[in-house]
């Protein structure tokens, strides 16, 4: 990878540190540690922010949500979901909406990679689109000493 690869982090790989759900905590957590010590640019969808938030503030309470919101935005940044974006989504004619705006965004954003726990629903991909553990592992083989 040249440079700092930027990803663009679907909101299971979020849900799943905020929920500790296992077994797939672990991973995903590494994830977002690797956005906080900055050896990834983080970007999350702007409708995975208010999903989030809509979650959190429900089962609850809006402090939580704002918290939680606040601690991610001082690592990720947030990509636009505008009218393109929305377009883009609806011609590829994904079965599932969401993760095709979610991949329209992170064009949008100029990711390298999406990162997600469901692949397979990712049809169309113009960028990459790693699981978590499989980011890491990437992310392990570029550290490697003499590694350019």
């Amino acid at each position: 990878m040249a440079g700092k690869p930027v990803i663009l982090v679907d909101l299971n790989v979020v849900l799943d540190v905020l929920q500790h759900r296992q077994p797939h905590y672990e991973y995903s957590a590494r994830v977002l540690d690797a956005v906080s010590r900055e050896q990834v640019a983080g970007v999350l969808a702007v409708h995975s922010v208010t999903t989030l938030f809509y979650f959190l503030a429900r089962y609850q309470d809006n402090q939580v949500a704002t918290t939680a919101i606040s601690r991610l935005l001082s690592s990720f940044t947030v990509a636009a979901v505008d009218d393109q974006t929305i377009r883009t989504a609806l011609a590829w004619g994904w079965r599932d909406f969401e993760d095709a705006v979610q991949m329209a965004a992170a064009m949008g954003a100029h990711a390298d990679y999406v990162i997600t726990r469901n692949p397979r629903d990712f049809k169309t991909r113009p960028i990459p689109v790693l699981q978590p553990e499989e980011l890491v592992a990437l992310l392990i083989q570029e550290d490697k000493p003499g590694k350019q």
